[in-house]
């Protein structure tokens, strides 16, 4: 009976060393998991717009409807001339319809100071061709030597440039945020005594693209900012 006794007992004995190994072990993963680092990493870089869309808005007005519709094709075909002399395609280039507006409904109207008719066109240029096309914006006095009413540009028909490269420059753009991230991460483990291990997740942030400024509506600013966190290790 001793002898079974002492059997029993060294091997419950055995059991709990092993059970106490085995949770110390399984305490010491949870904490080594659970150890980690957020870091974020930024990929910024400026490039040239190269799509443009000008809107060339002018106004007719006059009492006759007939005659001033026929003011307002004559112009447009003016302004179409124009551009095609400057190097714009047909396929850049797009007449809009007209809008009337009758001014005898409208407060504004007086008989023999105000025209009853108004007729607004607008002559789009949509094109890749974004220096040409700036260029020609800066001339927008020939039109006006022409006797062509160049109206103001406002909210609803303002110039606007665009980048549509994207996604050529999107892998390189990530790779480089990736890599700051780790640069961060890194410097952090470095300072707190421990060693970068692997990425526990990883977390893509929009891509934005922006002006660069109000003044350069046409150097765009592309940003992504990617989240990541890494595991610290002893």
């Amino acid at each position: 009976m001793k002898a079974t006794n002492i059997i029993a007992a060294a091997a419950i004995a055995v059991g709990l060393l092993a059970l106490g190994l085995c949770i110390r072990s399984g305490l010491k993963a949870f904490t080594d998991n659970s150890r980690s680092v957020d870091v974020r990493g930024l990929a910024e870089r400026e490039v040239p717009a190269n799509h443009v869309t000008w809107p060339i808005v002018f106004k007719l007005t006059g009492n006759d409807l007939p005659s001033v519709y026929s003011q307002v094709n004559s112009t447009n075909s003016t302004v179409v001339k124009f551009l095609k002399e400057n190097g714009l395609t047909e396929n850049e280039i797009s007449v809009g319809a007209p809008k009337m507006e009758d001014n005898i409904d409208n407060y504004n109207y007086k008989p023999g100071i105000t025209s009853r008719y108004a007729i607004t066109s607008i002559v789009t240029v949509s094109s890749d061709q974004v220096e040409k096309v700036r260029g020609l914006i800066l001339r927008q006095g020939d039109l006006l030597s022409m006797g062509i009413p160049v109206q103001a540009q406002d909210y609803g028909n303002s110039i606007s440039y665009e980048f549509t490269g994207l996604n050529d420059i999107k892998p390189e753009m990530i790779a480089e945020a990736t890599k700051n991230a780790r640069e961060a991460a890194k410097k952090f483990s470095d300072d707190s005594g421990s060693d970068l291990g692997k990425i526990k997740s990883a977390r893509q942030g929009q891509f934005s693209i922006e002006d660069r400024d109000a003044y350069t509506p046409y150097i765009k600013t592309v940003r992504v900012v990617t989240s990541l966190t890494y595991y610290l290790e002893d």
